[in-house]
């Protein structure tokens, strides 16, 4: 019995990651459907980079997310999709770079090493972009396995690429700065969940709610 609802919830999860893995792909769909029917405005390359940009960030929120949705619900189930989430971050981040070097640089490489050494925005955002890499690379079970308790400290690097994109897009605003902050404020809210004292709380508030169901 215990074998047939296991097995049962492992198919409900398979299809379940197959539906958030094709709305994943609506983004690029949109910036597919964009380029066809000439929708993208007057600087289509920049627009296209603006997006694929703004996806990336929103996946790297979903991505942070899964943490204050287990500990909110108290449910592991969140986690099996966090790996699927990281993944699209990463997508999104190397489109987002290709579009910048083939649409606006022309795949001038002498361009972009400039753009990295003299423009900050474009530094910081090509430093989260390489640790996005290795976050990708070793996001398997078999590298999990590979590189035991390191794989967890490897794994860290997600708060350093957090905070590299968010100085990315704020440097980038320049003086119109409402956006950016509203993301600031939304990692910062994320962050919060990883505190000791406010997992502490949340436990002690479940226990004390079971108690009294219980009861």
């Amino acid at each position: 019995m215990v074998a047939a609802n296991k097995n049962s919830v492992v198919k409900y999860r398979r299809y379940i990651k197959v539906f958030v893995f094709l709305l994943a792909l609506l983004p690029l769909l949109q910036l597919f459907l964009g380029v066809l029917q000439n929708s993208l405005g007057p600087d289509p390359a920049k627009a296209l980079s603006h997006m694929s940009g703004e996806w990336a960030l929103c996946f790297l929120i979903i991505t942070m997310a899964i943490t204050p949705l287990r500990i909110i619900t108290r449910s592991s189930e969140w986690v099996h999709y966090r790996r699927m989430m990281g993944l699209f971050v990463f997508f999104y981040a190397v489109l987002h770079l290709l579009i910048y070097c083939v649409f606006l640089l022309g795949l001038q490489w002498q361009d972009l090493w400039a753009d990295i050494l003299e423009r900050p925005y474009i530094t910081v955002g090509f430093g989260a972009w390489l640790l996005l890499l290795p976050l990708a690379v070793t996001s398997t079970k078999r590298w999990q396995r590979k590189l035991g308790r390191q794989w967890s400290r490897l794994h860290k690097l997600i708060y350093i690429v957090s905070a590299l994109v968010l100085l990315h897009i704020i440097w980038q605003a320049r003086s119109d700065l409402a956006e950016p902050l509203v993301y600031v404020l939304i990692f910062l809210i994320l962050m919060l969940f990883r505190l000791p004292k406010v997992k502490r709380a949340f436990n002690t508030r479940s226990k004390k709610t079971a108690a009294v169901h219980k009861h």
